[in-house]
């Protein structure tokens, strides 16, 4: 019924009605050349379209370079009419960080050009970028009409904890594969400005979301973000940093949720008792909570029991 529902907003739902947000989309300058769009602090609804990750774009000679594309055609297309009233350069390439749905169902009004992805990134839109995509239709209705998965079509050929150069103009980037928040992260350095567009390997002020997170892996993604000498960091959900902070609690969440959930398995609780317990002030806090950490609670803590089960029994 629900999706029934979706459906139909698209018929009778007006133009502007939803589409007048996405075309007010404003840049942010954060750097020379620079600039972001900054998501919502919020779960996906009607009111937001979906609209709840940061995108952004870096202007160089050679052209405009896009990172992440957003969660719609019509978001898409907000962004490359935002980019031209900044700038007469054409988009020359797009790089998509991870494949869930708020960052790369835009691509379909960029597929004039190069859209650039890690492997296993291409692999999960080609496989589930329908469900994905459904999947947003239910949740935020007529704002994701026309919306369909683009592939990428370009392959990074890099490796998790692998990094190459590659010059755009006077702006040198260092593409970093990762893994942890996703199978494939990429993190994009543009070692010109200090910018580091770390994708969804960091959150800041929002709980991390976790349904495809392997925490040891996300870890090591978070001590190579940290490494990389980045001197501003545009997080996956979350305002522009200026500091480290944002990756130091992004992996003190991590650390904290992997403990309380091994805790509840080694104690026997069961998954109804460990999601609904109350989460410490500090955790609490954050944007879209308890809704992340029960989230987090279904996804994490099955394998967490079975293991703890195995371990008992050897």
């Amino acid at each position: 019924m629900r999706v029934f529902l979706a459906c139909l907003l698209l018929f009778v739902t007006p133009v502007g009605a939803w589409a007048s947000d996405y075309y007010a989309l404003t840049p942010q300058r954060i750097a020379p050349d620079t600039y972001v769009f900054i998501g919502a602090l919020e779960g996906f609804d009607f009111d937001n379209h979906g609209a709840v990750a940061n995108s952004g774009f870096i202007v160089t000679e050679q052209g405009v370079v896009v990172v992440d594309t957003g969660p719609s055609r019509l978001y898409g297309e907000a962004m490359r009419t935002a980019i031209a009233q900044v700038t007469d350069q054409p988009v020359v390439r797009v790089y998509i960080t991870h494949a869930h749905a708020d960052h790369f169902l835009g691509n379909n009004a960029f597929e004039d050009v190069p859209i650039a992805a890690l492997p296993a990134t291409e692999e999960s839109i080609r496989s589930a970028g329908e469900d994905m995509a459904r999947h947003l239709y239910d949740l935020v209705g007529a704002a994701m009409r026309g919306t369909a998965p683009v592939v990428p079509n370009e392959t990074l050929a890099l490796d998790a904890a692998t990094s190459t150069l590659i010059d755009y103009g006077n702006h040198r980037l260092e593409l970093i594969a990762a893994a942890g928040h996703s199978p494939a992260d990429l993190m994009i350095l543009d070692r010109t400005t200090g910018v580091l567009f770390a994708g969804d390997v960091v959150f800041n002020n929002r709980a991390p979301a976790t349904p495809h997170g392997d925490i040891a892996g996300w870890q090591r993604a978070l001590a190579a973000a940290g490494e990389s000498g980045f001197r501003i960091v545009v997080p996956g959900h979350g305002p522009v940093a200026y500091d480290t902070a944002p990756l130091a609690q992004t992996a003190d969440y991590l650390a904290w949720l992997k403990d309380r959930l091994q805790q509840a398995a080694a104690h026997g609780e069961s998954a109804a008792e460990v999601m609904f317990e109350p989460l410490p002030p500090l955790w609490a806090a954050l944007a879209v909570q308890p809704a992340e950490y029960r989230r987090s609670v279904s996804y994490l803590y099955p394998a967490l029991e079975r293991a703890t089960l195995d371990s008992s029994q050897d």
